[in-house]
């Protein structure tokens, strides 16, 4: 079985800005849809879709973020990856990636466009290699971050979770 250091190089992985993590771009659909075509939401064209390799070491995290999409998540290897899962509504859910279909874990996860995601590695110096796959295709400027300060005036109730999953 590989490590996260093998993974890392055989993948050719990279950081990953502002959300943790390491992470390279596979895919890039060579078609567009003008901007013209798209929801307000987005400025600018953006191609068909784009998929990403993405691991995550333990204690490493993703921070909680969105973006104007929908995101799919694929598990791949490793260990357990649990989402967090904020709606703009204020309801938090959590979604285990994994093999252990007893244990409640799914091979993939949904985020819906807008809702607020995080993520962690559920075991003590483990690591889950996933994938992400991302329609329309993912800009860096379909990417939020909103800062600790920012999500617990909008959602004190989850106070515990926001401290621990923002930087």
């Amino acid at each position: 079985m590989y490590t996260a250091a093998d993974w890392i190089e055989k993948l050719e992985l990279v950081p990953l800005p502002e959300e943790g993590g390491m992470y390279r771009e596979l895919y890039r659909s060579d078609e567009i849809i003008p901007q013209s075509a798209l929801p307000d939401r987005f400025e600018g064209d953006r191609t068909y879709g784009t998929s990403i390799y993405y691991l995550l070491e333990n204690p490493e995290f993703s921070a909680f973020h969105r973006i104007r999409q929908e995101e799919i998540w694929h598990f791949y290897e490793g260990s357990p990856l649990t989402l967090a899962i904020l709606t703009p509504q204020g309801e938090l859910s959590q979604q285990k990636l994994g093999r252990n279909f007893e244990a409640g874990e799914r091979l993939q996860v949904v985020i819906r466009r807008g809702d607020l995601f995080a993520a962690t590695v559920d075991e003590t110096g483990g690591y889950s290699l996933v994938g992400c796959t991302v329609a329309p295709g993912f800009e860096f400027a379909d990417f939020e971050a909103p800062s600790r300060e920012v999500l617990l005036q909008a959602y004190p109730q989850h106070r515990a979770v926001i401290e621990r999953l923002t930087r």
